[in-house]
């Protein structure tokens, strides 16, 4: 380290010199070659003061002229900074050197001080080991020595480094007088670079001055411009009110309309949403019903699988057990049983394969004589076409039909119909075919082998056994089987009647007339209920009319038994109807399932019974086409020919509907009988035969199954009984689906859909409506010659509709040469690019033909058929090559073809072929477009930009190509951006796209640059731009502050820089000409100020300030955000509005209450009452309206803080979504300070100065909200007494949609406030009340902040409050308060009276020792005072004497309470004993809630069971009572006062002690008193007292004044006892007499009053 220190100041030398070097140079090169006038080149590191005097060389604002009169050159001012750089770092070099020599005499004399301790504690072991020597102590001594090795060797080294330091030291030395030769040698100089400096402050400051001067006339310019601008927004402002004011007006009136509607909408809505629930209640009783009815199946359906199982196990083993009988018969007959049973099993093997072989080859016949038979009907019907060519349409048709019918004979698996099967057995049983007999025993195998699954299913063969006999015994079968015949038959009775349309009535004469028909005919004359739904009611009326001849009357009966759960009939019977007289019956019917249902509604009357017929039909689907059968004739191979089926469905319920083109259809088709069985009987019998195989090679299991499947799907399709009926009498005959499906196979294979040239259409599936109709489109595109057809059936999901089938024919017929497409699209083409494509040309000759190509000659140009003659071999096809160029003489060249205003082009190409007279045409089809991307200006100008900030300029770029075209900005500069994405993307066809050019200047000088848009075919497109970049003095640290999400009452705060560099900057000035010249500016102070917008949530500190060149300033911007002051305020006039609203209505409902009950009431009695009344009410009706108008027309008179803003503004936060505001505040920044001689005038602004801060300020809904205190956050504890605790709640609640876990921040725990009860989670919309109190110790204000925090936001809670030290005053000073004597069992009172004199509620208690908690419990205060002694007998507990009862002696009214600030507060204490007692005493104390003491009080009373007693005398007891309870004792305690006791006298002891003082004597003075208590209770209202044997005790010396004297009711006699001693009196002796005393009052007491005298020298 200490070598790298030398080094250091070495280097730094060197350095300085070498510069100091190359400034000598430069100055001797200037001055010899200052004739010359050519200016040396600077150095590189100042090339910036070089392009500073160029620009303003033409300025003159800097050029001053010198002593000699030249101007100042570039070089000049350069070589001034240049030396004053190398000045200063000289003085830098000599300030750091003179420093380096004070650190190394720094260490060099800590050096020597240290080798001097070392010296000394060398010396020092010297010695000690000479001692240590001197007593022979060896290890002492080796231990001493090794610390003097160890310490001579530090003192070495210290020595070593002194002399080295002295060295480093003189080595500083002489570099500091080096440095200083150095400083000597340029002191000229610096006078000389002082002069230029301040030569150049003077220059600096003129132009300061022409600056002010621009300043302050563009200032004076901009301030005219603001007052024409401020008097045109007056103007336009005040247009906007009104027209603002007739808004509002016509917005109030629609609002009126709408909410009219409003209303009607919102009860349709509840209608609408009372039925859904409705709807989905009847839907989830139909899915419970279907689980229901699912779970049964599945029940049955387990019981069936296991009786499958079971039997399949017998099956089994009955095999096994028949091939263990087999083998053991063949083992016994000596054969070999495992042989044999194979030659069996091969056997049976070839037999299966014969048979199958001879199926094939009947089947392959069967085929072959279908297509004969399809050939020989083409001919025979093309002969029959050519005799009749002009047939009529119709008979066309019909002939086709019967051709149809014929074809489908032997074609189409088309399922006939039931009179078809019907007409088809009736000819079987009457035909005489020869190959009957064969057929029929084939065709009873089937049947047969039905039988025998009957019967094994039978419950007698059956092995699922019942676990106990019941109902389904045979015994009880017949019966039921009875009844179901005999219901039957009703209902087929019934069903007979009904189809005739006639009601069953007998015949009837009346009046010799004979009456035929009913007697009543109604009207309807068959109720229908038609599409009905499940669980709604329908209603409809029936009109009853009396046809008969005579007077009739009817009754209803009932209804059928199958209606009587849907139908109710209202009926009320008329009486006797005349003829030809009506009367009305209505049915309601709600039906609960969804079945069609049938019955009657029976009636009797006088001529007999009759009924009126009802039909309940559910919503059915009634499906029907146009044509089945979709002939599209003959037409040549290449063209395209559509059809449409129409499919109308007549019913009331919707169906899916799908197109199948297979040609069986499964499960319904099961019965259906082949139409070939019909014509060819070996057909039959091939058939029959196939179906024998097919049934003895299936299982019985398979059997089973299938028939389980059969029934379950017939059970769920809901089959009617007449279509079962059909396919039942179809008998034998009925071919089941194994054989058919293996009949329908080849046709299946014939024409598949995906490769016959018929096709369907697009809609294949879909939903078809009640009464709607769809169009199915059919496709021939003929690509084969010869005839094509397709069948293809119609399917419903609906299991009632059945398959539609639907027969498609047509022939195509083909030429020898053609082009696989007709028309060759090149879809969108652009100018000057090339497309191709390929023309496929195909022959069917058998012979090679020559083709020739033929392109119009106007299209040579720009198409291509590449090679123009070629030769397609037979049977093969030629592939030609298509190019095509769009040229931009495209629409001039072929006008014919190319429309220039859609840009479509149609070129028809021929082609020749040799020996063929008609051509093969196609069309080649394009659409040709520009592929040009288009600006919408040519130049962007961005103007004037700080560096700091960033200027937006927004373009718009279009795509006039009809193709999507892919572009990007290429080679953009680093100081300009492209958005979005970056400049790149891709333009739709006809698109224009806006897109944003964001400049930043990374200097302050002027940029023209190009901008280069590529498209993605390479072409460029140009796009000029310009701005200016200027350098504001100060800069911000940021530019763009993002705050978070911040819920409205939380804040968000965030700390940028504002800063004043250190260092020179270039600053722009702004001229009228588009030159821009840059200046210097000098470092100075500056003066900024952030502008806030109006009505903002920010706000920013400090908002204005000055720095200094290179200070730094910190400033914090904070978002708080909050709702508007107009927000609330139209919140408040629309709750107004509604309340209202709200209010009309009652009152209008009130008034016509007060209609119908004034109705009701006869009006003469109470006339003029009534008038009264209604004059009130319409006064009270009146007043609220006037109220309500007044607040809602004038807003302004709603105050911040009220009970209506406050409701506004707490339903505004509830329902407040988010609002994001985004804010630009201008910072302002001074030219710099007010000049000197005014420092009052404003300093110089500049516009391009100007920094720009951007706010993004995202606001949402707080999560928590104060419902308390009106909604404000500030709990104000007001003034509240030091000492005493003051407890508020702050009820918040949790407006969000998700819990909350709160937190709150800790409060100062030495301050005042404090939190009582901790936060907890809340759920949405629950509320949590915050307690929090105020403790003040000190007189001042306090003021701190809670925060509830959770993780959306911060609630801050502004707490508040004032100590006051209380100020009480007491009537009473303290000290002892006698209550007197009083009747036991009596009470007096006396009244304190305390004063608050402070501004401010003081709280206080009343407090009795008695009562206080902490006083010793029992008697043991008594004990403490006798174990005292009885020396004293002033000596008196703090508590004396307590009630026998428990009770306190002295009670306080009020115990505790408040005194409002300068009120007063009486306190009431009552004296109460119950026994007499003299040493009742107790001690009050009221006590500030501080704990603060307003005066301490003795209580004192003494309690008589007599109206007078005596008082006065000594103590002849304890002054307290005994422990013992009273019961105990069998005498009365005596006391020193009167007490009535059942002694005849009581003691009294007077002690009197005469001073003697310089030889004379003080007479002894004692008073006793003598009282009348002031009572109810006592009859005498006076006492009196007498004294006797009085002259006795005048002869020892005693006095008594009075003798005797009366006492008034509540007053005291004092009786004053004196002695004086004899002559003759002996020192030391003690005079005692005995006197007695007579009281009376309401009883005599007699006291033996005892007189003790002496003289005593001492005053005690």
């Amino acid at each position: 380290m200490d070598e790298e220190d030398q080094e250091g100041p070495r280097d730094v030398v060197s350095g300085s010199g070498g510069l100091w070097d190359h400034v000598h140079l430069s100055t001797d090169h200037h001055t010899e070659d200052e004739g010359s006038h050519q200016e040396p080149p600077l150095p590189p590191d100042l090339d910036w003061l070089e392009e500073l005097s160029e620009e303003d060389d033409g300025d003159g604002d800097l050029v001053v002229e010198a002593d000699y009169g030249q101007k100042r050159s570039y070089a000049e001012t350069a070589r001034m900074f240049k030396l004053r750089r190398n000045l200063d770092q000289l003085d830098s070099f000599h300030r750091q050197k003179e420093h380096d020599v004070l650190r190394a005499r720094e260490e060099l004399k800590l050096c020597r001080e240290n080798v001097k301790s070392l010296e000394e504690q060398r010396d020092t072991l010297e010695e000690k080991i000479d001692q240590q020597k001197a007593a022979d102590n060896s290890v002492a001594v080796f231990r001493l020595r090794t610390q003097h090795k160890h310490l001579c060797q530090k003192l070495q080294s210290e020595e070593e480094l002194e002399g080295h330091l002295n060295i480093e030291l003189k080595q500083l030395k002489l570099e500091l007088n080096e440095v200083e030769m150095e400083l000597s040698r340029f002191s000229s100089l610096r006078q000389e670079v002082q002069e230029e400096e301040r030569l150049f402050q003077d220059l600096k400051v003129q132009k300061a001055a022409t600056r002010l001067q621009q300043e302050r006339q563009a200032t004076q310019n901009l301030q005219l411009k603001i007052r024409h601008l401020k008097d045109k927004q007056v103007t336009m402002k005040k247009k906007e009110e009104l027209e603002c004011q007739r808004k509002i007006e016509e917005r109030q009136a629609n609002r009126k309309i709408a909410t009219k509607y409003l209303k009607e909408t919102i009860k349709r809505m509840h209608q609408e949403e009372a039925e859904k629930e409705e709807q989905k209640r009847q839907l989830l009783e139909k899915r419970i019903q279907a689980v229901k009815s699912l779970k049964a199946n599945i029940a049955a359906t387990q019981e069936s699988l296991r009786i499958q199982q079971n039997r399949a196990k017998a099956n089994a083993q009955e095999k096994e057990e028949q091939q263990k009988q087999l083998r053991k018969s063949l083992e016994a007959q000596g054969i070999n049983s495992i042989r044999h049973m194979h030659q069996q099993k091969q056997l049976e093997t070839i037999k299966q394969k014969q048979e199958e072989f001879e199926e094939r080859q009947k089947s392959k016949k069967v085929i072959v004589a279908k297509i004969i038979q399809e050939e020989q009907l083409v001919k025979s019907r093309k002969r029959h076409q050519a005799k009749l060519p002009n047939i009529s349409s119709t008979d066309k048709l019909s002939s086709l039909g019967r051709v149809r019918d014929n074809l489908l004979h032997y074609l189409d698996p088309r399922p006939p119909s039931a009179t078809e099967e019907r007409a088809t057995a009736q000819w079987r049983e009457t035909s005489g075919i020869s190959s009957s007999s064969s057929a029929s025993s084939d065709g009873e195998d089937p049947e047969e082998n039905m039988r025998q699954e009957v019967d094994h299913l039978s419950p007698a063969d059956s092995l699922a056994q019942p676990e106990f006999s019941g109902l389904w015994d045979e015994k009880y079968k017949s019966p039921l089987n009875l009844k179901t015949t005999l219901v039957q038959t009703e209902v087929k009775q019934e069903e007979a009647a009904l189809s005739s349309g006639k009601l069953n009535v007998p015949v009837k004469k009346v009046h010799g007339k004979e009456l035929k028909g009913p007697p009543f005919i109604s009207k309807p004359e068959v109720l229908l209920f038609k599409d009905f739904e499940v669980q709604k009611i329908y209603k409809k009326k029936i009109v009853l009319t009396n046809t008969s001849y005579i007077t009739n009357h009817c009754k209803l009966v009932g209804v059928s038994a199958q209606l009587k759960d849907s139908i109710s009939i209202n009926f009320e019977p008329p009486g006797s109807l005349p003829a030809g007289m009506s009367c009305d019956v209505q049915a309601v019917f709600q039906p609960m399932i969804n079945e069609d249902l049938e019955g009657d509604v029976h009636f009797s009357s006088a001529a007999g019974p009759f009924s009126v017929p009802v039909r309940c039909t559910i919503k059915k689907c009634e499906l029907v086409v146009d044509s089945e059968l979709v002939d599209f004739g003959s037409h040549v191979v290449g063209q395209t020919i559509s059809r449409t089926i129409t499919l109308t469905n007549k019913g009331a319920l919707a169906t899916l509907f799908s197109l199948d083109t297979s040609t069986w259809l499964s499960p319904e088709s099961h019965h259906v009988q082949m139409p070939s069985q019909v014509s060819h009987a070996h057909t039959c019998q091939e058939t029959s035969s196939q179906n024998t195989t097919c049934g003895i090679q299936k299982s019985s299991e398979e059997i089973q199954t299938k028939q389980e499947s059969q029934e379950l799907c017939e059970a769920s399709q809901q089959e009617k009984p007449d279509e079962e009926s059909e396919v039942l009498a179809a008998g034998p005959q009925a071919i089941p689906e194994a054989c058919v499906s293996t009949n329908a196979e080849p046709q299946v294979d014939e024409c598949p859909e995906d490769t016959c040239d018929i096709s369907l259409g697009n809609v294949r599936e879909g939903e078809i409506g009640p009464f709607e109709s769809i169009k199915l489109e059919v496709v021939f595109t003929p690509t084969v010659p010869g005839e094509a057809k397709l069948d293809f059936h119609i399917k419903f999901s609906n299991q009632s509709s059945k398959p539609i089938p639907i027969y498609v024919r047509g022939i195509a017929v083909s030429i020898p040469v053609w082009v696989v497409q007709p028309t060759v699209d090149l879809k969108i083409c652009m100018f000057n690019r090339l497309y191709q494509d390929t023309v496929v040309v195909h022959s069917r000759a058998s012979t090679a033909l020559k083709v020739t190509f033929d392109v119009c000659p106007e299209m040579r140009k720009h198409m291509e058929i590449l090679p123009k003659t070629g030769f397609i071999q037979a049977q093969s096809s030629l592939n030609a090559q298509l190019k095509f160029l769009p040229r931009r003489s495209l629409s001039k060249d072929v006008k014919k073809y190319f429309d220039s205003d859609t840009g479509v082009l149609e070129v028809p190409v021929t082609v020749q072929v040799a020996g063929q007279v008609q051509p093969v045409h196609f069309t080649v089809q394009a659409v040709v477009t520009s592929s040009d991307l288009q600006f919408e200006q040519t130049e962007v100008d961005f103007g004037v930009c700080s560096i700091y900030q960033s200027v937006k300029s927004s373009i718009r770029l279009t795509n006039l190509s009809l193709l999507p075209q892919d572009f990007g900005f290429l080679g953009v500069p680093e100081f300009i951006e492209v958005q979005p994405n970056d400049g790149f993307g891709t333009l739709l066809p006809q698109q224009t796209l806006d897109m944003d050019l964001i400049f930043s200047a990374n200097k302050a000088r002027e940029y023209n640059f190009q901008l280069t848009c590529k498209s993605g075919i390479n072409r460029d497109f140009l796009l000029s731009c310009r701005a200016v970049g200027v350098c504001p003095p100060l800069e911000l640290s940021h530019s763009l502050i993002q705050f978070g999400a911040t819920a409205l009452g939380d804040y968000s705060t965030t700390i940028i820089d504002l800063i004043n560099p250190h260092v020179n900057r270039n600053q722009s000035k702004q001229s009228v000409t588009p030159v821009i010249k840059d200046v210097k500016t000098p470092e100075a102070p500056r003066l900024f100020s952030f502008t806030l917008p109006e009505d903002s949530d920010i706000s920013i500190t400090p908002s204005a300030g000055r720095l200094l060149p290179g200070q730094r300033c910190q400033v914090q911007v904070t978002f708080r955000p909050r709702l508007l002051e107009h927000e609330i305020r139209e919140e408040v006039l629309r709750v107004l509005h509604r309340a209202k609203l709200l209010r009309e209505k009652e009152l209008e409902m009130n008034r016509l209450s007060e209609q119908e009950t004034t109705k009701e009431i006869p009006v003469e009695p109470s006339k003029g009452k009534k008038t009264s009344t209604n004059l009130k009410n319409s006064k009270m009706s009146d007043d609220p309206k006037t109220d309500q108008q007044s607040e809602s027309s004038n807003p302004v008179d709603i105050q911040p803080g009220s009970e209506q803003y406050e409701q506004a503004r707490a339903s505004l936060l509830c329902s407040f979504t988010q609002r994001c505001s985004d804010f630009i505040v201008p910072c302002f920044i001074s030219e710099g300070d007010p000049p000197d001689d005014d420092r009052q005038a404003p300093p110089a602004w500049s516009a391009f100065n100007t920094l720009y801060l951007k706010l993004q300020c995202p606001a949402v809904q707080p999560s928590l909200m104060g419902i308390s205190n009106n909604g404000h956050n500030i709990i104000d504890f007001h003034q509240v007494a030091v000492g005493q605790k003051v407890i508020k709640k702050f009820t918040i609640q949790n407006i969000s949609n998700e819990s909350l876990d709160l937190r709150t921040s800790v409060l100062d725990i030495h301050g005042p406030f404090s939190l009582l009860n901790a936060p907890r989670c809340m759920r949405p919309g629950e509320k949590h009340t915050l307690l929090l109190a105020l403790s003040p110790g000190l007189e001042k204000t306090y003021c701190e902040t809670l925060d509830i925090h959770d993780h959306k936001m911060t609630l801050e809670v502004t707490l508040r409050g004032e100590g006051v030290v209380p100020a009480v005053t007491s009537s009473h000073p303290g000290g002892l308060l006698d209550f007197g004597c009083v009747l036991e069992k009596e009470s007096t009172s006396q009244v304190l009276k305390l004063q608050n004199n402070s501004t401010v509620a003081v709280g206080f208690m009343a407090l009795l020792a008695s009562l206080s908690p902490s006083r010793l419990q029992g008697g043991a205060d008594s004990v403490a005072v006798l174990l005292g002694g009885y020396a004293d007998s002033q000596v008196q507990p703090i508590v004396g004497t307590q009630n026998y009862s428990g009770l306190s002696v002295f009670s306080v009214v009020p115990v505790e309470g408040s005194i409002a600030p300068g009120q007063s507060q009486d306190i009431t204490v009552t004296f109460q004993p119950d026994h007499p007692s003299v040493n009742y005493s107790d001690k009050l104390t009221i006590q500030l809630m501080n704990k603060s003491k307003v005066c301490v009080m003795d209580l004192k009373g003494a309690a008589s069971s007599h109206n007078t007693y005596l008082y006065g005398g000594d103590a002849l007891t304890v002054p307290i009572e005994s422990l013992l309870p009273p019961l105990i004792t069998s005498q009365t305690q005596p006391t020193a006062e009167s007490e009535v006791m059942s002694d005849p006298s009581i003691p009294v002891l007077v002690s009197l002690r005469a001073l003697c003082s310089g030889g004379a004597i003080t007479p002894a003075v004692r008073e006793l008193q003598v009282g009348c208590i002031r009572s109810t209770q006592s009859n005498k209202k006076s006492g009196e007292f007498y004294w006797e044997n009085v002259a006795s005790l005048q002869q020892q010396g005693f006095s008594i004044e009075p003798s005797k004297g009366t006492v008034e009711a509540g007053h005291t006699r004092t009786i004053r006892v004196t002695w004086s001693p004899q002559s003759g009196y002996k020192p030391y002796e003690v005079v005692q007499t005995c006197v007695p005393l007579t009281v009376k009052g309401d009883e005599r007491n007699i006291y033996r009053v005892t007189l003790m005298a002496l003289v005593s020298n001492s005053a005690d």
